[in-house]
């Protein structure tokens, strides 16, 4: 869950604000650390509005100095692209690969009767939160070495996505507030942490103390690890029961421009922009599509088309939990390969 590009050449949107690249930093931006510690006591005044204690700012601003290296990081990341998008095979055998499928399936097996309790309480598929934590750290190998209290105050400070680092600098503090040990925040240079890769203010609102030892732990506890990331996909609205896609096959001289999507989407629109209209399972059957393997899901189950590299490859229908796995990363193809990765780790 890092702010930045997306895997398959369009924008990442995180917490709702799309990355773009502008001009490089000016000197006041980038300037020195007096600059930097008179921002760090404007948002001290606004997380001691927002209650947090003053013993808990103190000792995260104190001596906090400016990285210049996580702003360098920000923008370095490529903006929107106008061209063709990469192709997704390529992506598809880096991160669903026999490593990641392996690792998968043990968690799997060795955690079932955690997976089916989170499945029960969340109604999220186990292989799915499994999926994410593959994806994004693969299984916790590596969750970032940046102090975050640091990096998300110099983005903040840095200017260009000031609102978004700003609000997740006071939701750090008031972790640490409520008893998240100064220590354990370490990170990625974007701000994101733990297995699953939460920014502040997702830990806050969805992390999860499944073993009620006090603590949402989502940096070695297994359970609040899945559960968390279970109640992140409940949270965004994931429909019990319903798959997220289906690989099928398009028939010869089926009508794709007749199916485009003229609609715009307000968030991610050049992702959005890449999936057919929407028809229930039913009506995609009559017009000629097929299962590549498998069974459909239920008929009155509504989905769009995909086939991102193209007519003659590969190609799925999707469903609306296909766009909650783009809530978490707003990238077609992190989505798919979260998908397919979970469909693997399952069989």
């Amino acid at each position: 869950m890092v702010p930045g590009a997306a895997a398959d050449g369009q924008a990442l949107v995180q917490a709702g604000v799309q990355t773009v690249m502008t001009p490089p930093a000016s000197s006041e931006t980038a300037g020195g650390q007096g600059g930097f510690a008179g921002f760090l006591q404007v948002l001290a005044a606004r997380a001691r509005a927002e209650g947090v204690r003053e013993g808990t700012i103190h000792a995260v601003i104190d001596g906090l100095t400016y990285d210049p290296d996580v702003v360098w990081h920000d923008r370095a990341q490529p903006g929107v692209s106008s061209g063709v998008a990469p192709r997704f095979e390529p992506y598809r055998r880096t991160h669903v690969d026999a490593g990641r499928i392996a690792r998968g399936r043990a968690l799997y097996a060795a955690s079932a009767p955690l997976v089916a309790e989170v499945e029960a309480r969340y109604g999220v598929p186990g292989a799915i939160v499994l999926a994410i934590w593959g994806h994004e750290t693969n299984y916790g190998s590596f969750t970032g070495t940046y102090d975050l209290p640091r990096s998300i105050a110099s983005l903040a400070y840095e200017g260009r996505r000031r609102s978004l680092f700003s609000e997740e600098f006071v939701a750090l503090l008031k972790m640490i507030d409520r008893g998240v040990p100064r220590a354990r925040l370490r990170g990625s240079w974007a701000g994101a942490f733990g297995n699953p890769q939460f920014l502040p203010s997702v830990y806050l609102r969805v992390a999860q103390d499944a073993d009620g030892d006090g603590l949402a732990d989502i940096w070695t506890n297994r359970a609040d690890t899945l559960a968390s990331i279970a109640n992140y996909f409940r949270d965004a609205g994931w429909r019990r029961g319903e798959p997220w896609g289906l690989a099928v096959t398009v028939p010869a001289g089926f009508d794709r421009a007749a199916q485009a999507n003229r609609m715009v989407s307000p968030r991610c629109p050049q992702v959005f922009s890449r999936h057919s209209r929407w028809h229930t399972v039913a009506e995609w059957r009559a017009m000629g599509i097929v299962p590549a393997h498998g069974a459909w899901p239920d008929d009155r189950v509504q989905a769009t088309l995909f086939e991102p590299d193209g007519p003659g490859h590969a190609a799925w229908l999707l469903t609306g939990n296909y766009r909650v796995i783009l809530d978490y990363n707003c990238s077609n193809y992190y989505a798919l390969s979260v998908g397919l990765l979970a469909d693997e780790i399952s069989h």
